[in-house]
Order: C-alpha cells, then structure tokens, then sequence
C-alpha cells in the first residue's frame, strides 16, 4: 500500500481509531494484522517471505541469549547467513548468474546463465537489516531477547517503516510497543503535521520533476548538455523529496499512535562536506552500515592505509544494498572515493569550513549530483552516456535561442530541449525548489514545531488547509511508487 494512495487514507485512520479504542492488551495483534494487511495489498505471497525470516530470527535472538561460546556465535552465524541467503536469492541471484556467465565466457567457457523469474519482495532489504540489528544486539548483550512472538514480529512488520525505513534499532522500537499510550491532543497534531509536510514534498515536488528527469534518463544520448544537467539537479531533489517525504509520513504515523521513530533525514543539501552529507541522509542507513560493518572492519583504530579500505569498502556495500546492479556500486563507489580523497586532503590542508560555508555547500552539493548520475540512470552505458553528453549542445542551444528568441518558451520542448515539460510546468518545478530550500534554510535556523506552538490555534489551522488545499490542488496523482521501494 502506497503512503500516496487513497486507500491509505481510508486504511489510516480506521486502524489509528482501533488502536486507541482497543484494550492495550489487543493493540500489538490489531496492528500487527494492519501490517500484515499494509504489506500484502500488493503481492500477497511474499508475506511468507517476511515470515521465514521472522521465525528464523525470533528463534536464534532466544537461543543466543541462552546460549555461551562457540554455540552462541554459531546461533549468530546462523541467523545472519540464512538472512542474507535469503536476500541474495531474491535480489542478487540474477544479478551474479548473468555477471559470473560473463566472465566464464571471457574465460572461453560456454555457460548460460540460471535466471529466475520473480518479482523483488517491496522493501526487503530494509526489514532484512532490521532483523539483523535485531540478532546481533541481541548477541553483544545491548538487547535482551524478546519472547512475545506477536511483538517481535510486529517489531519487523510495523506498517509505518516496514517497506522503506526508517531502518530501527530493537533498543529503539521493541519497548515501546509494550508500553501503554495514551490519547493525546499533542501526538496526533505533530504526526498529522508531519505526514502532511511529506506528502507534500512527495506529491506536490518529487512526482512533478520526475516527469522531466524520466524523460530525460530515458533516452540521454539525445539530449543537449543543459537538458543532462537539468534532470540531474532535478534527480538530486527528487529522490531527496520521495525519500525525505516518504521517512516523514512513517514518523508521523507512528507519531500519531504515540511511537517514535529515529530521525532519517537532517537538511542533507546544505552539507559542507560529504562526510556531513553522510551524517545527515539516510540516517539509520548510514549508521547501520558504520555500526555493524565498518567498525567491526576496525573502524578508524587501525593504519591510514586500512582505514581507506574499510571507510571505501563500507561505501562499495552500500551501493550493493541499493540494487542488484553496476550503476548502485559504482554510486558507491564514487562516495567511498569522495571520503577517501577528502581524508588524505585534510592531512594536508587544514580548511575552514566555516569561513568559506556556502561555497562548500555548492562543491559537496555539486559532487553529489555527480554521484546521483550513477544511481538514477538505467545502466552504466547511460551513465557515462550522461556525463559525456554534460557539456555538448550549448552552440546549438544559442543558435537557436538568437533565432526564435523567446517565443521558444511556450513549446513543450522550449529552447530546444526535450525535456517533456512546457516552460511554464518547468517554471514552477524551479519554483516548489526555491521554495523547498528557503523554508529547509529557515527550519535550521527557527524550527517549525516551536513557531507554531507558539501561534495561535486560528493561524495554526489556516496554515494547515492552506497545506491541504496546496497539496489536492498541485499534487501529481497517479500511483507513483516510491523510489526507495525497489530497495
């Protein structure tokens, strides 16, 4: 079910009544079944996916904690392989069959690849890495095994962050949903406000410049430099608006039940550098792969040399995590390589972030938008296609700028570019962007939840409709999944 849907603003509000209404003691089943029923009104049978996956979990938490020595780490190792099978069986295995057919070909072997013909399960990599914080915080002792068979399944189906995140820690998530919440005026205000704010970023923003950077990506080796460049900036603040508006509107939901959810977004684009871009985008990712991957790796407690490779090898994994293909590992990749570059560079240069602020925020945007060449197109052919074709066309463009003038903005492929939005649609994407940035800039500065907790309730309202109205009259309808999704 989609966040974007109206079926999800029937499915809402019934169960958030349920759960208030319902004895305390029925509310894990009632949402746990609510989950089951978000999960599986798309592909019903991969619910049995989840399932497995649970079961194996919930069982190795339990052994582990009652376990020592060697026959606790073997639990672990159990867990975390049978996990990850299962993920790689069903996002990788194509992947590796048609790359391992390859090389075996190069090598002078005649080998057709083992395909197989299934859809990808929505979000399994996410409710994957959940499980495992699960397991593993369990076997370092931070996490008491959970017993309640029904809570720890609905500590990996809770419907607000089961398909995309944010990604939680069981320290996190598992005891509240033991605890007893009560109604209150206050939760149901900011998680409403919240989840408006996202789908606002997501309808009104994210699925308007998809329509031009789609038809962009879609056939790159025919567009002009400053089309390329357009639709790349654009990708930047679409998946930044999907992703973001997606994270918002789980909070709030959890908000609205009296659950909190970490934090997954922090103004990522007014970054100073790209390893604070890092600290600020995709929070409960990034943390994830730096508390179970890169520090076990040995983290930054060993030689320059080490460190590089773990800090570029963390990066390469994440890439892998995103999809089963070259163009997410060379995206991170690229990352891995910025990082690297920037810690060798620090050695040398002692920089002040601060005196030169907004120049380094263009340069850290800048390199991101680079990176995000790689993540959004089709393939790497596209890809370099891309970034070969970033600076061709600009002679044309004015030639045919002196000769039609103006007049060429009213065209659906004004100024030349095919870029399937007419100047006036284009105009107020650049708009909703302005707008996105300045009101990002002014929440650093004086937060939203403070300014209008201090507002009257009239002003507070009117705000909210006009957001309402905003979002029915400008938003773009019409099933857009969710990047993330895929993921």
């Amino acid at each position: 079910m989609l966040f974007n849907s109206l079926a999800f603003a029937i499915f809402f509000p019934i169960v958030t009544t349920l759960y208030y209404i319902l004895p305390h003691s029925y509310r894990w089943g009632m949402l746990l079944a609510a989950s089951c029923f978000f999960y599986m009104w798309l592909v019903p049978k991969y619910i049995l996916i989840l399932l497995l996956t649970i079961v194996v979990d919930y069982v190795a938490g339990i052994k582990i904690e009652e376990s020592t020595g060697k026959k606790k780490k073997w639990w672990l190792y159990f867990s975390i392989i049978t996990t990850c099978l299962i993920l790689f069986f069903f996002k990788y295995f194509n992947f590796f069959s048609i790359n391992s057919a390859k090389t075996l070909t190069m090598l002078g072997w005649n080998y057709s690849p083992m395909l197989l013909n299934f859809l990808l399960p929505v979000g399994l990599s996410f409710h994957t890495f959940q499980s495992l914080s699960y397991v593993i915080e369990v076997y370092r002792g931070e996490q008491k095994a959970e017993r309640h068979f029904g809570i720890y399944s609905l500590y990996v189906m809770f419907y607000p962050q089961l398909v995309a995140g944010p990604i939680e820690r069981p320290q996190n998530l598992l005891w509240q949903f033991h605890k007893k919440h009560s109604f209150e005026y206050d939760n149901i205000v900011k998680g409403l406000r919240q989840i408006a704010w996202g789908l606002f970023k997501k309808a009104v923003i994210a699925d308007r410049l998809s329509i031009l950077v789609n038809n962009v990506y879609s056939n790159p080796g025919e567009q002009s430099g400053l089309a390329l460049t357009i639709a790349t900036v654009f990708f930047a603040f679409q998946i930044y608006c999907d992703f973001s508006g997606y994270s918002d509107m789980a909070i709030g939901s959890a908000k609205v039940m009296g659950f909190k959810l970490m934090t997954n977004f922090n103004t990522p684009y007014f970054s100073k550098t790209i390893s604070e871009f890092w600290k600020r985008w995709h929070i409960s990712l990034s943390t994830w792969f730096k508390d179970y991957v890169y520090i076990p790796m040995g983290g930054n407690r060993c030689s320059e040399p080490r460190i590089y490779t773990n800090l570029f090898i963390t990066f390469l994994l994440s890439g892998l995590w995103h999809g089963a293909n070259w163009t997410y590992i060379f995206w991170g990749g690229i990352n891995g390589v910025y990082l690297v570059f920037a810690l060798i560079k620090n050695k040398f240069v002692k920089q002040d972030l601060h005196r030169h602020k907004w120049f380094n925020v263009f340069v850290t945007f800048a390199l991101i938008c680079f990176s995000w060449i790689f993540f959004r197109a089709n393939n790497i052919e596209d890809a370099f296609t891309v970034i070969k074709g970033l600076g061709s066309g600009y002679s044309s463009l004015f030639s045919n700028i002196r000769q039609h003038g103006f007049s060429l903005i009213a065209q659906d492929t004004f100024l030349g570019l095919k870029m399937g939005m007419s100047f006036y649609n284009f105009a107020f994407s650049l708009l909703l962007i302005a707008l996105l940035v300045v009101l990002e800039r002014f929440h650093q500065l004086y937060p939203f939840q403070k300014i209008c907790d201090e507002k009257p309730a009239w002003i507070r309202w009117s705000a909210y409709y006009v957001i309402v109205i905003v979002i029915i009259l400008s938003g773009v309808f019409g099933g857009n999944h969710f990047i993330y999704f895929q993921f």
